[in-house]
Protein backbone atom coordinates (compact mmCIF):
# COMPACT_ATOMS: atom_id res chain seq x y z
CA UNK A 1 0.00 0.00 0.00
CA UNK A 2 1.40 3.37 -1.00
CA UNK A 3 1.53 6.45 1.16
CA UNK A 4 2.29 7.18 4.76
CA UNK A 5 1.29 4.64 7.33
CA UNK A 6 -1.63 5.79 9.46
CA UNK A 7 -0.93 7.02 12.96
CA UNK A 8 -3.39 7.71 15.70
CA UNK A 9 -3.14 11.45 14.98
CA UNK A 10 -4.16 11.23 11.33
CA UNK A 11 -6.89 8.59 11.56
CA UNK A 12 -10.43 9.93 11.63
CA UNK A 13 -12.52 7.72 13.91
CA UNK A 14 -15.80 6.33 12.62
CA UNK A 15 -18.94 7.69 14.28
CA UNK A 16 -19.40 4.59 16.44
CA UNK A 17 -15.80 4.77 17.64
CA UNK A 18 -16.03 8.21 19.23
CA UNK A 19 -16.14 7.92 22.99
CA UNK A 20 -18.21 10.65 24.62
CA UNK A 21 -17.51 11.44 28.26
CA UNK A 22 -20.02 10.18 30.81
CA UNK A 23 -21.13 13.04 33.08
CA UNK A 24 -20.69 12.68 36.81
CA UNK A 25 -23.79 12.19 38.92
CA UNK A 26 -25.09 15.45 40.44
CA UNK A 27 -23.73 16.12 43.93
CA UNK A 28 -27.15 16.32 45.59
CA UNK A 29 -28.11 12.75 44.66
CA UNK A 30 -28.33 10.04 47.29
CA UNK A 31 -25.70 7.29 47.39
CA UNK A 32 -28.24 4.83 45.97
CA UNK A 33 -29.16 7.22 43.16
CA UNK A 34 -25.49 7.78 42.34
CA UNK A 35 -24.94 4.01 42.16
CA UNK A 36 -27.80 3.71 39.64
CA UNK A 37 -26.38 6.66 37.66
CA UNK A 38 -22.93 5.07 37.50
CA UNK A 39 -24.45 1.78 36.33
CA UNK A 40 -26.77 3.22 33.65
CA UNK A 41 -25.26 6.53 32.48
CA UNK A 42 -22.54 5.00 30.24
CA UNK A 43 -25.17 3.11 28.22
CA UNK A 44 -27.42 6.17 28.00
CA UNK A 45 -24.49 8.22 26.68
CA UNK A 46 -23.65 5.48 24.17
CA UNK A 47 -27.25 5.53 22.92
CA UNK A 48 -27.16 9.36 22.80
CA UNK A 49 -30.03 9.65 25.29
CA UNK A 50 -28.19 11.54 28.03
CA UNK A 51 -27.57 15.03 26.73
CA UNK A 52 -26.67 17.82 29.18
CA UNK A 53 -30.22 19.18 29.22
CA UNK A 54 -31.56 15.69 30.11
CA UNK A 55 -29.35 15.15 33.14
CA UNK A 56 -31.83 16.41 35.76
CA UNK A 57 -34.59 14.15 34.48
CA UNK A 58 -32.21 11.19 34.34
CA UNK A 59 -31.12 11.99 37.91
CA UNK A 60 -34.80 11.82 38.95
CA UNK A 61 -35.08 8.42 37.24
CA UNK A 62 -31.97 7.20 39.10
CA UNK A 63 -33.33 8.41 42.44
CA UNK A 64 -36.70 6.73 41.97
CA UNK A 65 -34.97 3.52 40.86
CA UNK A 66 -32.85 3.62 44.02
CA UNK A 67 -36.07 4.08 46.02
CA UNK A 68 -37.59 0.97 44.40
CA UNK A 69 -34.48 -1.03 45.27
CA UNK A 70 -34.46 0.17 48.90
CA UNK A 71 -38.21 -0.34 49.40
CA UNK A 72 -38.05 -3.81 47.88
CA UNK A 73 -35.29 -4.66 50.34
CA UNK A 74 -37.41 -3.35 53.24
CA UNK A 75 -40.38 -5.42 52.11
CA UNK A 76 -38.20 -8.53 51.85
CA UNK A 77 -37.02 -8.00 55.43
CA UNK A 78 -40.25 -6.81 57.09
CA UNK A 79 -42.99 -8.25 54.88
CA UNK A 80 -45.64 -6.51 52.81
CA UNK A 81 -48.49 -6.76 55.33
CA UNK A 82 -49.12 -6.51 59.04
CA UNK A 83 -52.07 -7.65 61.14
CA UNK A 84 -54.18 -5.34 63.27
CA UNK A 85 -57.16 -5.93 65.49
CA UNK A 86 -60.20 -3.89 64.49
CA UNK A 87 -63.80 -3.90 65.69
CA UNK A 88 -64.48 -6.38 62.86
CA UNK A 89 -61.73 -8.73 63.96
CA UNK A 90 -58.19 -9.24 62.76
CA UNK A 91 -57.32 -7.63 59.43
CA UNK A 92 -54.21 -7.55 57.30
CA UNK A 93 -53.02 -4.15 56.13
CA UNK A 94 -50.37 -3.31 53.58
CA UNK A 95 -47.26 -1.63 54.94
CA UNK A 96 -46.27 1.93 54.11
CA UNK A 97 -43.23 0.53 52.30
CA UNK A 98 -45.49 -1.48 50.00
CA UNK A 99 -47.52 1.58 49.00
CA UNK A 100 -44.41 3.73 48.63
CA UNK A 101 -42.89 1.09 46.35
CA UNK A 102 -46.06 1.06 44.21
CA UNK A 103 -45.79 4.83 43.81
CA UNK A 104 -42.07 4.62 43.06
CA UNK A 105 -42.64 1.87 40.47
CA UNK A 106 -45.21 4.04 38.69
CA UNK A 107 -42.78 6.97 38.63
CA UNK A 108 -39.97 4.68 37.49
CA UNK A 109 -42.05 3.45 34.55
CA UNK A 110 -43.11 6.97 33.59
CA UNK A 111 -39.61 8.44 33.73
CA UNK A 112 -37.99 5.32 32.29
CA UNK A 113 -40.13 5.60 29.15
CA UNK A 114 -38.40 8.90 28.38
CA UNK A 115 -35.01 7.16 28.25
CA UNK A 116 -36.08 3.86 26.67
CA UNK A 117 -35.68 1.77 29.80
CA UNK A 118 -38.20 -0.92 28.84
CA UNK A 119 -37.83 -3.10 25.74
CA UNK A 120 -40.89 -1.48 24.15
CA UNK A 121 -39.67 2.07 24.86
CA UNK A 122 -36.16 1.20 23.69
CA UNK A 123 -37.50 0.02 20.31
CA UNK A 124 -39.73 3.09 20.07
CA UNK A 125 -36.83 5.47 20.63
CA UNK A 126 -34.43 3.51 18.42
CA UNK A 127 -36.84 3.64 15.49
CA UNK A 128 -37.55 7.34 15.83
CA UNK A 129 -40.93 6.99 17.54
CA UNK A 130 -44.07 6.76 15.47
CA UNK A 131 -42.71 8.93 12.67
CA UNK A 132 -41.96 5.87 10.52
CA UNK A 133 -45.47 4.53 11.05
CA UNK A 134 -46.98 7.89 10.15
CA UNK A 135 -44.88 8.13 7.00
CA UNK A 136 -45.84 4.57 6.02
CA UNK A 137 -49.52 5.41 6.46
CA UNK A 138 -49.14 8.51 4.29
CA UNK A 139 -47.45 6.51 1.55
CA UNK A 140 -50.24 3.94 1.72
CA UNK A 141 -52.92 6.65 1.49
CA UNK A 142 -51.16 8.37 -1.39
CA UNK A 143 -50.64 5.05 -3.17
CA UNK A 144 -46.87 5.30 -3.37
CA UNK A 145 -44.42 2.75 -1.99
Amino acid sequence: MKGAKPTISNVIPMKGDVQRPVPDAPDLMSDGGKAVWERLAPEMVRKERLEPHHEDMFAAYCEVTADVIELTSNIALLGRTYTVKTRNGMQQKKTADWQARQDALANMQRLGALFGMSPVDDKRLASGGQGDLFEAMLKQINGSD
